[in-house]
């Protein structure tokens, strides 16, 4: 076997390796842009206006034995809206304020209870022939 033509060989196989190669560092970029296209499609816009009520994710939980307890605290009130994703509360029980990152925070959409609740015992209820 002649040396020159082992060597035009070899770099033969080196340049189709390097075709491969880049063939496949393009396919890897062209999944990554559609993987981060499907995931920026599903994420939900959070827009906050000032009043809203807000539920405070508590990182610090994650480590408690309570498995069942939940991770929101609040609601607090959005107080102002800052750039960058900076929100700031306020808590309506402590009177304070603090300022959070948007990303650790969701609207609140439960009831408030009401101050009076009506208590039926059943010693009041009525008799069959009562009624």
């Amino acid at each position: 076997m002649d040396l020159t033509q082992a060597g035009v060989g070899r770099k033969l196989q080196l340049e189709e390796l390097e075709c491969l190669r880049n063939e496949a560092y393009e396919n890897a970029r062209i999944y990554k842009e559609k993987t981060k296209a499907f995931h920026d499609h599903h994420i939900r816009k959070k827009d906050f206006q000032e009043g809203d009520d807000l539920l405070l994710y508590n990182s610090r939980l994650h480590f408690m034995p309570d498995k069942l307890r939940s991770r929101w605290e609040g609601p607090f009130i959005v107080k102002e809206i800052k750039p960058y994703g900076v929100v700031e509360l306020f808590d309506p029980k402590s009177e304070a304020t603090f300022k959070v990152n948007r990303h650790r925070v969701k609207k609140y959409h439960g009831y408030k209870l009401p101050r009076e609740l009506e208590v039926f015992l059943l010693e009041d209820a009525p008799k069959e022939g009562e009624v």
